[in-house]
C-alpha cells in the first residue's frame, strides 16, 4: 500500500494490491475482499464480502461499497454507485462514459449495425423471427456475425458484485450476447469509454482487439454468451489496465 491505514479494519483475507491507498476509518467488512492496484479508499469507506475494487478506482469518503466496482471507476454514496471514470493514471477525471440504450435501436432494420465510437466495437441488431410457435434469433457467420468463431464460452451462475473481464486481448476478437437476464459491458480504448447493458437475446456486442472489457452487474438469471476469434492463448491476454495502456503506446507509429 502506498500509506499505512489509521484506524482501519483489515481482514486478513484482504487481497491488497501494490500502490493501494486507504484513508483513515476504511473498513473491510467481510472476507473475500480485493482491492487492486493503484485504488484509492477515502475516510470511512465500507467494502462488502466478496467485493472487488477494480484497478485504478476510487471510493470516495463514505461510501458503503456491496458491488465490485470497475477499473477506473469513481463511486460514491449509500450503497455506492458509479459516478464517473479516471483515466489510467488516476491524475485526471475522463468524461462519463456514454450508456448505449440498445432498446433505443428497435425500429432499425435487422441485421444491422452501430458503431459505438470506442475502438471499432459495434452494437449489433441480429434477426428475430416470431411467430405463434415462439422466437428464435439468428446470425450467420461471418456476413452478419463480424468474424469466424474459433471458440464460444458461457458465463452464468455469476454473483451480481462480482467483476468479469477486466482485461484486453492482443489479437483475439469477441462477441457478446446476453442470451437471458441481463449484464453490463464497459468498453475502453484508452481514451473513450461506453457502456452497454445486454438484456435481449437479438443483440451482441462486437469487442474487438485491443479494447479492455469489463462485465459487470449480473442479474441473478444472467446467461452471458461469448464467441472468440481464436483459441485460448494466454500469451495474448493483458491482464492489467497499466499493460493494455503500455501495448497501445507501443503500436503507435
Amino acid at each position: 500500500m502506498t500509506n499505512q491505514p489509521v484506524d482501519c479494519i483489515i481482514p486478513h483475507s484482504a487481497q491488497i494490491a501494490t500502490g493501494v491507498t486507504l484513508g483513515p476509518r476504511v473498513v473491510l467488512a467481510g472476507n473475500g475482499i480485493v482491492l487492486r492496484q493503484n485504488a484509492r479508499l477515502d475516510a470511512a469507506a465500507v467494502i462488502g464480502a466478496d467485493v472487488t475494487i477494480g484497478q485504478g478506482a476510487w471510493v470516495r469518503a463514505g461510501a458503503v461499497v456491496l458491488r465490485s466496482v470497475p477499473p477506473n471507476a469513481i463511486v460514491e454514496g449509500n450503497p455506492a454507485q458509479v459516478v464517473g471514470y479516471l483515466d489510467g493514471d488516476g491524475s485526471r477525471r475522463k468524461p462519463d462514459p456514454k450508456h448505449i440504450d440498445i432498446h433505443a435501436f428497435g425500429h432499425l432494420p435487422r441485421p444491422s449495425k452501430f458503431d459505438l465510437d470506442v475502438g471499432k466495437s459495434a452494437l449489433f441488431l441480429m434477426r428475430r423471427i416470431t411467430d405463434a410457435r415462439g422466437a428464435l434469433t439468428v446470425g450467420e457467420v461471418p456476413t452478419e456475425v463480424p468474424f469466424s468463431p474459433a471458440r464460444y464460452f458461457v458465463v452464468f451462475d455469476v454473483p451480481s458484485m462480482e467483476l468479469r473481464g477486466e482485461h484486453a486481448h492482443k489479437q483475439c476478437q469477441q462477441f457478446l450476447i446476453c442470451l437471458h437476464g441481463s449484464c453490463r459491458v464497459l468498453l475502453d480504448d484508452g481514451q473513450s469509454r461506453c457502456e452497454v447493458t445486454l438484456d435481449r437475446p437479438d443483440m451482441g456486442v462486437f469487442m474487438p482487439e485491443m479494447i479492455w472489457g469489463t462485465q459487470y452487474r449480473y442479474s441473478p438469471d444472467a446467461v452471458l454468451l461469448v464467441f472468440a476469434s481464436r483459441t485460448y492463448e494466454a500469451e495474448d491476454y493483458l491482464r492489467t489496465y497499466d499493460e493494455f495502456l503500455a501495448e497501445l503506446e507501443s503500436r503507435r507509429p
